[in-house]
């Protein structure tokens, strides 16, 4: 039934979970529901809307991390969602990442060795190194900070984000007078 937006009890976003994990939060009394999607959960005594944003009860001190931590979503978000060989942009479910130097040739699964390729270009690209394929990634890969890719998950992916999370996300725009 989609994805809710988590925001600690200062209003400041969290995380995003699956929707049934939103209502577990709510109906444990540990969140409240800030705004729903529109539908709804039934059971034999209880209907309960699905909840598009939800309030923790108390709040979560978050540690602070300099460095992120690699992920797929992490490594898309810092390639801007865009291929790093041909620099076309495509739906997360077209995209892979590939390993610039093969895990087959010594090649680790760090942030400096992965960047985000289409398939195609994966493909062409297969087990050489950049320059025996000809194919080097447009920006080389590096770690970024958590701050970095927060500012890059913003923009992507397009119609990702759901209507009602914009009032808790984008703080940092301009206000309308």
């Amino acid at each position: 039934m989609g994805r809710s937006l988590v925001l600690n009890a200062t209003d400041e976003p969290l995380c995003v979970v699956p929707s049934r994990r939103a209502v577990v939060l709510v109906l444990k009394a540990k969140a409240e529901i800030v705004q729903a999607n529109g539908e709804a959960y039934h059971s034999e005594k209880l209907r309960l809307p699905v909840p598009s944003v939800v309030r923790l009860t108390y709040f979560v001190k978050v540690p602070y991390r300099a460095r992120a931590t690699l992920s797929r979503r992490a490594v898309f978000i810092r390639d801007g969602f865009e291929c790093q060989y041909c620099a076309e942009g495509f739906p997360t479910q077209d995209l892979t990442f590939d390993h610039v130097i093969p895990r087959s040739r010594g090649g680790r699964t760090i942030w400096e060795n992965v960047v985000t390729a289409c398939g195609e270009c994966n493909l062409d690209k297969g087990n050489r190194l950049p320059r025996e394929s000809g194919m080097f990634p447009i920006q080389r890969p590096y770690q970024p900070t958590t701050h970095q890719l927060q500012d890059n998950g913003r923009r992507f992916p397009p119609n990702f984000l759901h209507h009602s999370w914009r009032d808790f996300l984008y703080w940092d725009v301009e206000l309308e007078s």
